[in-house]
Parts: structure tokens; C-alpha cells; sequence
């Protein structure tokens, strides 16, 4: 996703995991657990973009194998 500002594009951009037909960011994280800066960085693409929906994905090993058998429970919505 390229950065343009007063109509420069500058070289570098920010680097969107997924974009599911120009309407869902996907962001591909293996963390513990999410924090706000992964909400942060999910609601800045969606915000640039003019998107609406996000979601952050986790696939975490350092989970305990209960919270990872269950794909849902590594998902988190994010809505501009």
C-alpha cells in the first residue's frame, strides 16, 4: 500500500499481509496474544485504504494447544 501525502507518493508503504478483493485487510500475526499495536496497525491499513473490515489472524505456537486446536480463537475482528 503506497504512502501519498499532499499528492507525493513517497518509496516507502506500509505492507498488507492480505486484501481479500479491495474490502478485507488480513493480518497474519504468531504472537501469545494480540495488543493494541497490532489493532493499531490493522486500523491504520484500514483507515489509508478506505476499508472497512479487518481482521488479524493468529497462529501462534506458543499457545497452549487447547487455544490453537480451534482456528476461531486466534481471530479478531476489526471494523473502521
Amino acid at each position: 500500500m503506497p504512502i501519498v501525502y499532499k499528492e507525493v507518493k513517497l518509496d516507502h508503504g506500509y505492507r498488507i499481509d492480505l486484501l481479500v478483493e479491495e474490502k478485507a485487510v488480513i493480518e497474519i500475526k504468531t504472537v501469545e496474544t494480540f495488543n493494541d499495536v497490532h489493532t493499531a496497525q490493522v486500523l491504520t491499513y484500514l483507515r489509508i485504504g478506505k476499508y472497512k473490515l479487518g481482521l488479524l489472524l493468529n497462529f501462534s505456537l506458543g499457545m497452549p494447544l487447547a487455544q490453537t486446536t480451534v482456528l476461531k480463537n486466534g481471530i479478531k475482528r476489526v471494523i473502521n
